[in-house]
Parts: C-alpha cells; structure tokens; sequence
C-alpha cells in the first residue's frame, strides 16, 4: 500500500501504529518540537498545516518518535506506578516525621526507617506524643500518619516483587543481566532503564547523555565559550536512576557476592565491560577527589559516563563480539 499516515499528537495514540502497520499501512508518530516551520509564516490554518505536513512526509523529513511494543508499554506503566510509590512513600514519612519534630521529638538511635526505627515510632515517639501534647487530635493524627507510611510501603513492596518477577522472565532479561554487570544497577534499576528508554540503538555513547539532560547548557558565541548547569531534558526518571547509581562508584572497587551472582547470570563478554566500566568510573571519582571537586558536580559527570556504559552494555552482542562498542563510551 501506498498509504502513508503521520500523527503529531503522540498524546493521543494508543495501539494505532501497530494495528495500522499490521495491515500493511505506515504510520509515522512525529516528535512536534522536531518539525520544521516555514520562516515568516503569518497564516496557520489546519489546511496549511496538513499540506505543510504532507510535503514533509513525502520528503522524509519527519523526526519520527519510537513506538515503544504492547508489551514494552505495560512494563513501563508498572515502573512508573512504581516511582510513584516511591515518591508517595518519601512525602508520607516526611510528614510523619516533621509532625513530630513540632513536637520537638527526634530519633537519635542512629538511620532512620528502619527495624528499629520503627519499633521507636510505635512504642516510644507515640508515647512522648500524648504527654508532650495531650491532646487526642494529635495522636489521631500521628496515628493516621504512620497508617499512610505502613500501606504505602507494602504497596510499594509488592510492586518491587512484581517487577523483580517480570525482570527475571520476559523479553527485557538478557538486557537487564548485562546492565547489572555495573555497580549502582541493580534488578530494578536495570528494568526500569530498560524500558524507559527502550530503544538503546537510536544513540551513541555520546549522545545518550544529551538525551537524559545530563550535559551541561552553553550560550557560547564566537570565541567565548560559556557552559552552565545540566540541561535537566528528557526522561526524569533515567536521570534519576543514573545520578542515583553514581554514588555507588564513589567507594573502593571491590568485587563481592552480589556483583558475583550477577555476573554469572551475564556473558563473558558483558562482565568483562562491566568491570572495566566500574574501574573507570571508580577512578574518576578518585580523580574528582583529588581535584576537590564539589561532590554533587562530580557525581553528575560520573552519571553523565555511567550512562554512556550502560548503552554499551545494552547494544552489545554476545554472538558477535566484534562488533561490540569502543573500549570507553561516552
């Protein structure tokens, strides 16, 4: 068929582009702020913009937006529902502990939200409340307080088993195996970079940090060349996850048991990155240390290489190791 059809408003779609390129129809879901506009041009109307569309179509010179599979969709809908766990889960504890700091009722046995935190909060900090205040309100309110934080927590649970489950039986596995041969990525972490970005080969090891807005910005002109913060475009919740396991490159490199039975659950060939990415950015930090660098700026530049190694475990072939990326991505 000679039938061709282009959707700008990716808000829209649903299972269009696949039911249309099953029968043999193409489908193009552009990205809008990719378009080309005429310059000068004063009249909008839906009948220019549909011919201005068409001519572009035709010419090929439509940036066109992955399509992520069914399957692919729903696992990142379940990881998505998962950050928001997460974060539902950060904002109930802060109010919970910020009830009790009005009160002037602080924990100092040591990192909180933990076994034993917990056993302080039931059995100590709701004590301390009724005689500090004396009044039922407020005990009605740190009761309902530490309700949210219980239920969201063993929400949050399940949906860590869930996605473990998945992330160790579906289509995503092979992926996941080779990006936990990184330090900071594990099961979890692996999945949701998976199918967050879903398409690894679109970049480079350059460009993929671009794509997560982990460069710097720069308004430079002529001979001046002047760089300022992160850019902070693209997938939030990537960046999260890269800033996130960068830390873990700070300490010493040292190989134990859980990076072991990740390992043997990866090729050869992807342990053998792996570990050359861990000493690496292990290395940077060292560098970074040395220098006196601000530890949140050197941390966004470990990410900004974390991630440039994660594309190299992802486009990796075992079947065919010679066509395995450059020896230090990004």
């Amino acid at each position: 068929s000679g039938i061709s059809i282009l959707i700008v408003d990716a808000s829209t779609v649903r299972g269009e582009p696949h039911h249309l390129s099953g029968v043999g129809i193409r489908c193009v879901v552009a990205a809008p702020s990719k378009l080309q506009r005429p310059a000068g041009q004063r009249v909008k109307t839906d009948a220019k913009d549909a011919l201005h569309l068409a001519k572009l179509l035709r010419l090929d010179e439509i940036v066109s937006v992955v399509v992520p599979t069914v399957e692919a969709e729903a696992a990142r809908d379940l990881v998505r529902a998962r950050e928001d766990a997460r974060g539902d889960l950060m904002r109930a504890r802060h109010r919970l502990s910020k009830l009790l700091l009005r009160h002037s009722i602080v924990y100092n046995g040591g990192q909180a939200w933990t076994g034993k935190h917990d056993l302080w909060l039931r059995h100590t900090a709701a004590v301390q409340l009724g005689t500090t205040t004396g009044t039922r309100a407020t005990r009605l309110a740190f009761d309902n307080d530490y309700e949210t934080v219980v239920m969201v927590k063993a929400r949050r649970d399940r949906l860590d088993e869930a996605i473990a489950h998945i992330a160790a039986e579906s289509e995503f596995t092979p992926l996941v195996n080779r990006l936990g041969c990184l330090r900071g990525i594990g099961p979890l972490t692996a999945f949701a970079l998976a199918v967050e970005i879903g398409d690894w080969h679109r970049f480079t090891g350059n460009t993929i940090g671009s794509f997560v807005g982990l460069v710097p910005s720069e308004s430079s002109s002529g001979q001046t060349r002047a760089q300022g913060a992160i850019t902070k475009t693209g997938n939030t919740h990537v960046r999260r996850l890269l800033v996130e396991a960068a830390w873990h490159h700070r300490k010493r490199y040292t190989i134990g048991k859980t990076m072991r039975a990740r390992w043997d659950l990866a090729p050869a060939e992807a342990r053998t990155r792996g570990d050359a990415g861990n000493r690496r950015l292990n290395k940077r930090w060292e560098t970074f240390n040395a220098r006196k660098k601000r530890n949140s700026v050197a941390n966004v530049a470990i990410a900004r290489e974390l991630a440039g190694w994660c594309w190299s475990l992802a486009v990796l072939d075992p079947d065919h190791p010679t066509n395995s990326p450059a020896e230090n991505p990004g």
